[in-house]
């Protein structure tokens, strides 16, 4: 690389060249993406810094921005201003970057001042952006293949200009930040359930914990691999993040999982991980562990960030408004339940999605109190969404569901027992031991992809509901039927009742049967879940309970914060 054109900011002895640079690619000449896509999966220009540098100034100079975007000769103008003869290095970073540490990486003495200076301009220029920790990471990044102070600053403010509404990629306020960490952990849940797990045994509060997500990436993560994720993240965007993240989650688990940790030590210990990871995983298998995780499709995930936005949003959190403690809430002091522990209420909120994890419980219905009654339980269980079934039989074996949709949706069908709901359901057992079956097209996602002949004979089925049809209707969190082909009817059905019954999950089956007096259920396999039975095949109910959500802020109930 020639480092009088690029380079000038970085520390030679530091950066990692291998004498490849002579032998490596130094034209890139393609436009399709798909290809592109592949060369950046496989490295293609991470060998040679030069070409790096190239890629990048193309890749971000093909980003549609706001008209009015700050370019090289605004930063020319306002640095003067800004930093004037000030020493850099006791210069105040903008309250956006949250105290955190600025990286040097590769960075000689002028490139770690010249990040702060580029920081300061950007601050001047971007007032709207509250809150963007990960933003000295990417300007220290981009500093490394620019040709000058001015040509990063025009570069970073592409990338925070980005107009094109399908395409998110840096966080600006807390309120994006947190439903990020928020989303983060929904899709740990979902795809990382081994770690999961181990987070919620040793953390009290395991978002907490995921709410330093970007930050393994932009802070912790060496300047060999965080520069790999870049070149990806320029091609493919936000959801490249959610998966390296992920697969960072995977090997801590796999490489220190079986390791004690401390609760108060989770955190430095990912933390370590991450800055230590040369020792136990390269580049290419964090890249290749990443993309073998089959995520939900971005519309999918988008959906998800805005309801989560929405319930954050409900909890008094604003763009640039922060508000603390708005985690998991199952306290001791304030639980009691005759089927599960406090311990194993906390797991099974583990697994709820993360905008009514910030809620408490709330009992609506147990039969100790208000009989066994179907009738009953329609009359306390309606007008709640979601909500919570948890049953014990009397072999003390202990099941249940979370169900997305409130229970009223079933007199939309008249008098026919019609399958409702969305994919956000789940069932799962807690004794003898411990067991969640969610949704079969989690897993499989391949079976969701139907062609429109099926789809258009899903959308006559008898399991549809007319929500599905309304664009406006609020029911339709994540996942629901509106918004994605459903691949069968017995792949599809979640939840339905009648004066006569409830079911929960269908095909070949039924997760969970229950009488009309409450008294007596049925569990099988069935194809929505693809489950083993809950408990005992037929069994006979010793205590059942429904519990909703409550605000743990302002004690109203949680809605369910839809886009």
């Amino acid at each position: 690389m020639d480092d009088t054109e690029y380079g000038r900011f970085v520390d030679w002895d530091k950066m990692e060249t291998g004498g490849q640079e002579q032998s490596s690619p130094k034209v890139l000449n393609c436009t399709d993406f798909q290809e592109l896509k592949q060369l950046s999966r496989q490295g293609y220009w991470a060998k040679s810094h030069s070409l790096r540098a190239k890629v990048y100034q193309k890749l971000i100079k093909d980003i549609p921005c706001r008209t009015v975007t700050p370019d090289a000769s605004v930063y020319r103008d306002i640095v003067g201003k800004i930093v004037g003869k000030k020493n850099v290095s006791t210069l105040h970073l903008p309250e956006f970057v949250d105290d955190r540490e600025v990286p040097s990486y590769c960075l000689n003495t002028e490139g770690i001042g010249a990040v702060r200076k580029i920081l300061l301009c950007i601050s001047n220029q971007f007032p709207d952006i509250s809150f963007c920790p990960v933003l000295p990471s990417i300007v220290a990044l981009l500093l490394h293949y620019s040709q000058d102070e001015a040509e990063c600053f025009e570069s970073v403010s592409r990338i925070l200009a980005c107009n094109d509404p399908s395409r998110r990629l840096v966080d600006q306020t807390f309120l994006a930040f947190e439903s990020s960490c928020m989303t983060f952990g929904d899709l740990a849940g979902k795809y990382c359930q081994g770690p999961h797990k181990l987070m919620v045994a040793v953390s009290e509060d395991v978002l907490e914990v995921y709410s330093d997500w970007q930050r393994w990436l932009f802070g912790d993560l060496p300047f060999t691999y965080v520069a790999r994720v870049f070149d990806v993240f320029l091609v493919e965007g936000y959801k490249v993040l959610f998966r390296v993240a992920l697969a960072l989650l995977k090997f801590f688990h796999k490489i220190r999982g079986g390791q004690p940790m401390e609760s108060s030590n989770v955190k430095r210990d990912i933390q370590a991980f991450v800055r230590d990871i040369s020792k136990s995983v390269s580049p290419e298998k964090l890249l290749e562990k990443a993309f073998a995780i089959r995520l939900f499709s971005r519309k999918e995930i988008h959906l998800l960030q805005m309801a989560n936005e929405k319930a954050l949003q409900q909890k008094g959190i604003t763009v640039k408004q922060k508000r603390q403690n708005v985690h998991l809430a199952v306290h001791a002091e304030n639980f009691k339940s005759e089927i599960v522990s406090v311990k194993e209420m906390r797991d099974i909120w583990s697994w709820i999605p993360e905008r009514f994890a910030l809620c408490q419980p709330l009992l609506l219905y147990t039969n100790q109190e208000h009989g066994n009654s179907l009738n009953r339980f329609y009359l306390h269980c309606e007008g709640h969404e979601p909500t919570l079934l948890l049953i014990k039989t009397s072999k003390q074996e202990v099941c249940g569901a979370y169900l997305s949709t409130d229970w009223s949706t079933r007199r939309r069908s008249g008098n026919a027992l019609s399958f409702f709901g969305t994919g956000e359901c789940f069932v799962f057992r807690l004794q003898p031991e411990v067991e969640r079956y969610e949704w079969v097209i989690i897993k499989h996602p391949e079976l969701g992809r139907v062609a429109s002949a099926a789809a258009d004979e899903e959308s006559n089925s008898s399991h549809e509901t007319p929500e599905s049809s309304d664009p406006s209707n609020r029911l339709s969190p994540f996942l629901a039927t509106r918004h994605f082909n459903l691949p069968s009817k017995t792949a599809s059905m979640f939840m339905a009742g009648s004066t006569e019954c409830i079911i929960i999950g269908g095909g070949d089956g039924q997760a969970l049967f229950l009488d009309s007096d409450m008294n007596y259920g049925r569990s099988s396999h069935c194809n929505t879940f693809n489950n083993q039975p809950l408990c005992s095949e037929t069994f006979q109910i010793a205590t059942i309970e429904v519990w909703g959500f409550k605000d743990n802020l302002n004690g109203e109930e949680c809605s369910s914060a839809l886009p």
